[in-house]
C-alpha cells in the first residue's frame, strides 16, 4: 500500500504490551544454552580434580564416573528447583537472589549426599568413618563451589547492567541528536508558510511537537505503528524543506503487527537517508520506507538513491553512531540491522522477531440440560 506524500496516513493498529523481556531478569543468565554447557563443564572438571589428587586411589576411572554423576545430580539438581521456583525467586533483589540460589545448591547437595551414601553403601568403606563426614565432605565441597560461583555471578551481573547504562546513555546521546539546524529550518519554514498555506504550517508545528515528544520520551519500547509514525512526521518535514527534490514513497500492509520495538530505531535511519542521499543528490532523490511482514518476523526497510559522483553538494563526513546504536539496540531486542548498497540504492533493513501466537482461550463446555 502505497501512502501519499502530504498529509501521510498510517493504517491504525492495537498498541503492543511491553514484552517482559524488556526488563532484565537474573535467572536469566542461568537457563542460556552456553551457561548450561558451562555448568556441566565445570562439574566434569570438578570431578577430574577430585580423582586426580594425592589421596585418590583405587579405580581413578570408576571414581570419576560416580563423583562426575554425584556433580551433575547436584548441577541439574539445583538447576530444576531454580526453574521451578523462578517466579517467586524473581521477586527478590540481586543479591538476596544469589544467596537464595546457594542455600538451594547446599539443600540439593545435602539430598544427593544421603542418596549416595543408602544407594552406594558406602559406610563400609575404610576411608570415610561414617555418613556424617562423606555429607560434611559433599557440602564443603558444593560450599566452596558455590562461593565461587556466587563471585562469578556478582561480576557478571554488575558486568551486564554496566553494558546496560551504557546502552542507555547511547540512547540519550540518540535522542539528543535532533540537530539545532533542524530545528531552525523547520521553523523557518513554517513561518514561511503561515500566511501561503497556513494548514501546513499548523500540521508543520504538530508533527515538530510529536518528535520532539518522542525524543524526550523514556526508554521504554514502542509499537512499530508508534515508530512509523515519527519516521512519517521527520520525514514530511524536511520534505517540506526540500519540496520536489525528495520524493517520500511508502509500502505498507493493510494491518500493521502488535510488534514492540526499541524507541528510535527508525528516525536516524530516515535522516541518514536524508543527510546521505537526499542533499546530496542534485535532482530529485526517492526515499522508500517499506514493511514486509513474514510468518516469524518483520522488516522494515529505509532506502535512497545513491547520489551520482561526483556531486555537487560536498559529502558530510558522518561517524556512524546512529546506525551503530540502532544495530546494538535492534539487536538486544531480538533483531538484525542489515546495511548494503544494491542497485543504485542504499538499504538499511530492521528485522525483528514476531512474538509466539498467543493460545487460543478455551471454550466452556457445552451445558447439559436434564429433564
Amino acid at each position: 500500500m502505497s501512502l501519499p506524500n502530504h498529509p501521510g496516513t498510517l493504517p491504525p493498529a492495537s498498541t503492543p504490551a511491553l514484552p517482559d523481556s524488556a526488563r532484565q531478569r537474573p535467572l536469566d543468565v542461568l537457563f542460556r544454552p552456553a551457561a548450561l554447557i558451562a555448568a556441566l563443564l565445570v562439574g566434569e572438571a570438578v570431578a577430574a580434580l577430585l580423582v586426580l589428587s594425592p589421596q585418590a586411589g583405587g579405580d581413578r576411572l570408576v571414581a570419576f564416573g560416580l563423583l562426575s554423576l554425584a556433580i551433575q545430580w547436584v548441577t541439574l539438581g539445583t538447576l530444576g528447583v531454580l526453574h521451578v521456583l523462578r517466579r517467586p525467586l524473581e521477586r527478590l533483589q540481586p543479591q538476596a537472589l544469589a544467596w537464595a540460589c546457594l542455600g538451594l545448591m547446599l539443600l540439593t547437595t545435602l539430598v544427593v549426599a544421603l542418596l549416595c551414601w543408602q544407594l552406594l553403601d558406602v559406610r563400609h568403606e575404610q576411608r570415610l568413618a561414617d555418613g556424617a563426614m562423606f555429607v560434611a565432605r559433599a557440602l564443603a565441597l558444593a560450599l566452596v563451589a558455590g562461593l565461587l560461583a556466587l563471585l562469578i555471578f556478582q561480576s557478571h551481573w554488575r558486568a551486564q547492567r554496566l553494558a546496560v547504562a551504557a546502552k542507555q546513555a547511547e540512547l540519550d546521546a540518540l535522542q539528543a541528536r535532533i540537530h539545532p539546524h533542524f530545528l531552525f529550518n523547520t521553523l523557518n519554514t513554517a513561518a514561511a508558510l503561515v500566511h501561503q498555506q497556513p494548514e501546513q504550517a499548523e500540521q508543520l508545528l504538530l508533527d515538530l511537537s510529536e518528535l520532539f515528544r518522542a525524543a524526550l520520551a523514556g526508554p521504554r519500547p514502542v509499537g512499530l505503528h508508534e515508530e512509523l509514525q515519527l519516521a512519517r512526521r521527520y520525514a514530511e518535514i524536511e520534505q517540506l524543506r526540500f519540496g520536489a527534490r525528495m520524493r517520500l514513497e511508502w509500502d505498507l500492509p493493510e494491518t500493521l503487527p502488535a510488534l514492540s520495538m526499541p524507541p528510535l530505531t527508525l528516525q536516524p535511519l530516515v535522516e541518514n537517508a536524508i543527510h546521505h542521499g537526499v542533499e546530496r543528490t542534485p535532482g530529485s532523490c526517492l526515499l522508500r520506507i517499506a514493511v514486509v511482514v513474514a510468518a516469524a518476523e518483520v522488516t522494515v526497510t529505509v532506502s535512497n538513491a545513491l547520489p551520482p559522483v561526483p556531486t555537487a553538494t560536498p559529502a558530510r563526513s558522518g561517524h556512524g553512531l546512529g546506525l551503530r546504536a540502532v544495530r546494538e539496540r535492534v539487536q538486544a531486542h531480538g533483531g538484525s540491522v542489515v546495511a548494503q548498497a544494491v542497485q543504485g540504492q542504499y538499504r538499511v533493513s530492521v528485522r525483528l522477531p514476531l512474538p509466539p501466537p498467543e493460545p487460543p482461550a478455551a471454550s466452556p463446555p457445552p451445558q447439559v440440560t436434564t429433564w
